[in-house]
């Protein structure tokens, strides 16, 4: 996408998370960039109609044969197939309903189960659940002043024993900062160890289109 293009869906996004905010509700905005957008993913921010990289290079060297997998904000869907591609039982879900809508189209003879789901009041039957949790640039999109009730909800789906992958923005700062994205601080990720997580590794990724931006894929393990 060129910046010409670029420019005015940030304004769109920023002026509505504000409006959204003022009526303190943290995730509506999501549906409405997905029903604006048309079927256009171009019009997605986040989109990349691929899989991340850094999952896509995990995947390559990690079993995950029928182990249980959860996406959380699994947008147009690309981050949960390569998961089911190599053979995990992959449960997805989005905030959104036209999100899981565009997700069914896509990939119509999916065996991922595609549902909507709010991060924030998840099932109880999810707790303890999970023994893989993908989650890529969820925590970052969402507000500091929710980001303990984000990581407790994250936290608390995978079962002892699983993995958990988070792809993020990260910041030097503990200060509270403009977004979004909010990137995650080393204070906020420290929050994880609190529900027995141990970071495994933490590999940095640079986005072409951001260099500058500090970023990385981290590993954790539930003790």
């Amino acid at each position: 996408m060129s910046d010409e293009n670029l420019n005015p869906l940030r304004k769109k996004l920023e002026n509505l998370v504000t409006e959204y905010q003022q009526k303190n509700d943290f995730t509506g905005w999501f549906e409405d960039i997905y029903t604006d957008a048309l079927g256009n993913p171009e019009q997605v921010p986040w989109a990349k109609m691929q899989p991340h990289p850094c999952l896509e290079n995990w995947v390559k060297i990690a079993n995950i044969t029928k182990k249980k997998a959860l996406v959380i904000g699994c947008g147009l869907g690309d981050d949960s197939e390569i998961l089911a591609q190599y053979k995990a039982n992959v449960t997805a879900f989005d905030i959104a309903p036209s999100s899981i809508e565009w997700c069914q189209k896509r990939f119509n003879n999916s065996s991922v189960n595609y549902l909507v789901a709010d991060l924030l009041n998840l099932d109880n039957s999810w707790k303890n659940s999970f023994e893989i949790i993908f989650e890529s640039r969820t925590i970052q999109a969402l507000p500091i002043t929710i980001r303990k009730e984000v990581i407790e909800a994250i936290a608390t789906s995978l079962k002892p024993g699983g993995t958990l992958l988070i792809v993020t923005r990260l910041r030097d700062t503990e200060d509270t900062i403009d977004g979004p994205p909010w990137p995650v601080s080393e204070a906020e990720l420290s929050q994880f160890s609190e529900y027995g997580y141990q970071e495994i590794n933490r590999i940095p990724y640079i986005d072409t289109n951001n260099p500058s931006v500090k970023q990385a894929l981290i590993e954790y393990q539930r003790n």
